[in-house]
């Protein structure tokens, strides 16, 4: 695991082929219909929520087993089969086209691993174990579920609400930085946990802005 280095990739309008049509490539596609991709799945056979999926257009699906070639031009690829040499020339076609490739049966064989990941609006947390176990991954999840909830979603909205106001009104970078750890000092989280928080005004915005330029 020392050889991974942890990073989030933009896979917005990119090919990404799931090869597999079970239930681990399944998990896969849930995975990735947040980010935007364009999701293929190659397998004869798919899961009913692969199905449904690909009826709703969400998905494409060529209809039979992988063959050779059918990862050009793909961005990112998951060799998600039960069958550990159909995985293997996934790999191969994919290490030999310099594409990053995921083999679900065998994190040795990945140039890349897809971690289990806490979703809160803008926030994401990643968790790896490095091989220690799916289970404490999952236990680790469910313990930082319950320690950022949904209010981290309109935390990081009205954040980024604040941060293109106060760019927009071109401030020097310092003093946007200022503005800015001004912001995560506030009792903001505490507001939207007692349903008492309210979406600042243009008006309330700019009383705060110039309030703080001129404590600085």
């Amino acid at each position: 695991m020392e050889h991974y280095t942890p990073i989030y990739v933009n896979t917005s309008d990119k090919s990404v082929l799931v090869i597999g049509g079970g239930r681990v490539a399944e998990r896969k596609v849930r995975g990735l219909l947040q980010t935007e991709a364009r999701i293929t799945v190659v397998s004869p056979l798919l899961t009913p929520t692969l199905e449904q999926l690909h009826q709703e257009s969400r998905i494409e699906w060529i209809a039979r087993s992988y063959r050779n070639g059918d990862l050009r031009g793909a961005f990112l690829v998951y060799a998600a089969t039960d069958d550990p040499n159909v995985n293997h020339s996934v790999v191969q076609e994919a290490e030999a086209g310099a594409i990053l490739v995921n083999d679900a049966m065998s994190s040795g064989n990945s140039s890349f691993i897809t971690p289990s990941v806490v979703r809160r609006g803008r926030l994401s947390i990643a968790i790896s174990t490095a091989g220690a176990g799916p289970a404490a991954a999952a236990e680790i999840r469910a313990l930082l579920e319950q320690q950022f909830g949904d209010e981290y979603e309109t935390y990081l909205d009205f954040l980024h609400q604040m941060r293109m106001e106060i760019k927009s009104r071109g401030l020097p970078p310092t003093v946007r930085s200022t503005l800015l750890r001004r912001l995560t000092e506030m009792d903001i989280l505490d507001t939207i946990r007692t349903g008492q928080f309210e979406w600042w005004s243009e008006e309330k915005i700019g009383n705060w802005i110039s309030r703080n330029q001129e404590e600085m």
